[in-house]
């Protein structure tokens, strides 16, 4: 299924920033939520195409958002990447044991992560 709309969930208003001119200048329709709880509303009201999810923030963490998220009826069938600064191959386990399709750091390679966009879309 190709990838038009995609849900930035992250507390940091420059990261949302970055991520939103870096995609829509990929040619993607962007959403922006800017906590967990709030990012997990927002999938099941847009049903965006993938999700990319930060870890540390106040309240639900990226971890537990995603977790709920492939674990919801309503919104398991969208991918997940993770986009974060925790950059230890625990996490990146644990990330991907919580549902997630990718595990990308900060900051973000932004050619790299438009290709794996662009592939989990083919």
């Amino acid at each position: 299924m190709p990838i038009k709309t995609v849900l930035i969930i992250d507390d940091s208003p420059t990261e949302r920033h970055i991520l939103s001119q870096l995609l829509l200048s990929g040619g993607y329709e962007v959403s922006t939520a800017e906590s967990g709880e709030e990012g997990i509303e927002r999938a099941r009201q847009i049903k965006p195409d993938l999700i990319l999810m930060d870890v540390v923030m106040p309240g639900t963490n990226g971890f537990q958002a995603t977790r709920a998220l492939s674990r919801d009826e309503a919104t398991k069938a969208i991918p997940v990447i993770i986009c974060t600064t925790k950059d230890q191959e625990t996490d990146k386990v644990w990330g991907m044991r919580q549902g997630a399709q990718d595990y990308v750091t900060k900051p973000v390679d932004g050619p790299a992560l438009l290709a794996k966009i662009a592939a989990l879309g083919q």
